[in-house]
């Protein structure tokens, strides 16, 4: 089995397109749906406070993942620091589930493959393209921040082209251009480097 990541920056359509691939049976793993459950482990929760103090935390106990985003996306070592919480645990559970699949590729899908060396662990990466103004335009719109502060976010990435030219394929993510197609056409040349 060939593990493929997924990458691209925030606000690509990472997810659209993924809906695509699992449209057409390939298994797809989703590492920050994954490292969201982190929040609901005590003993994850203890070393969040380890990292970021209690300030972090609400009044029930539960971790405040706005403040921390605030914090970490202004603060690189804080990231960084968080990032080496989390993607040791992700890594392996996406082992332990490729695993259990049936089908001669998974997709592990995470914006940030590159930035932190995940790609060593893959067999190839396909990055999903879309120019930052477009990717600026739909944000604004559906999280409804402010563009100072998805920037903010973008800085902490790698640019969206540097992803497609470090990529072994590249899914350009217009409106109008035929996702499914491209979709198709990538799965199919991933299966011929299987067989």
């Amino acid at each position: 089995m060939k593990y493929i990541g997924l990458t691209g920056g925030i606000g690509c359509g990472k997810t659209t397109v993924l809906e695509a691939f699992e449209k057409i049976g390939v298994p797809c793993f989703i590492a920050d749906r994954q490292a969201g459950k982190y929040y609901d482990d005590p003993a994850f929760l203890d070393e969040i406070r380890s990292l970021f103090g209690s300030g972090v935390f609400r009044s029930d106990g539960s971790a405040d993942k706005q403040q921390i985003a605030r914090i970490v996306f202004s603060d690189k070592e804080m990231l960084r620091s968080l990032n080496a919480l989390v993607h040791p645990r992700v890594m392996a559970e996406f082992r332990q589930w490729a695993d259990r699949q049936q089908t001669p590729y998974v997709i592990l899908e995470s914006a940030i493959i590159y930035e932190y060396h995940l790609e060593k662990h893959l067999d190839q990466v396909v990055a999903v393209y879309l120019d930052k103004e477009e990717r600026l335009r739909r944000l604004e719109l559906r999280d409804r921040v402010s563009r100072q502060a998805l920037e903010a976010r973008m800085r902490n990435q790698l640019s969206a082209e540097e992803k497609m030219d470090r990529a072994d394929y590249v899914i350009l993510n217009y409106e109008g251009n035929p996702r499914a197609r491209q979709v198709a056409f990538v799965d199919a040349k991933i299966r011929d480097t299987i067989k």
